[in-house]
This record gives C-alpha cells, structure tokens and sequence, in this order.
C-alpha cells in the first residue's frame, strides 16, 4: 500500500542520510519504524494483560465454560 506522509525537511534529510548509510532505501526506514512502533505498543498491552487471572479463585478453563453455557441458554 503507498501512503503519502508529510515530514519536516531535516527529518527527511536525516532519514535519507540514515538510510543510505545503512543501505536501506527510504521506503524500508519507514516501513521498519512503523513495525517498530506497532510492535512497542503491542507488547506493552500483553504485558498488562500478562497474570490478569493471578488473583481470581475460578479456573479460566472453567469460567470460560460457564460463560457459555450462559449463552447457550439465552
């Protein structure tokens, strides 16, 4: 997919310098800062959600029956 991003001169200068030092086109910088970015906050929400059943009495296994058989009587 191409998408049109605006950036303020020096950081395309910068980009475009980084990029080719490393050997990458401007293109591939982008696309791997954005997976940088998606995967920075993808981890912080697993990492909130990581022991989230630590403190409950009920087995999730268990609850996840309850529930739906819930739904099944509905």
């Amino acid at each position: 997919m191409r998408t049109i991003i605006d950036l303020p001169e020096s950081d395309r200068e910068t980009l475009d310098a980084l990029s080719q030092q490393l050997g990458i086109s401007r293109a591939e910088a982008v696309r791997r800062a954005v997976a940088e970015f998606l995967k920075s906050h993808r981890s912080a929400s697993n990492e909130e959600l990581f022991g989230i059943w630590r403190n409950r009495n009920e087995d999730a296994l268990d609850y996840e029956d309850r529930v739906r058989d819930e739904w099944n009587r509905r």
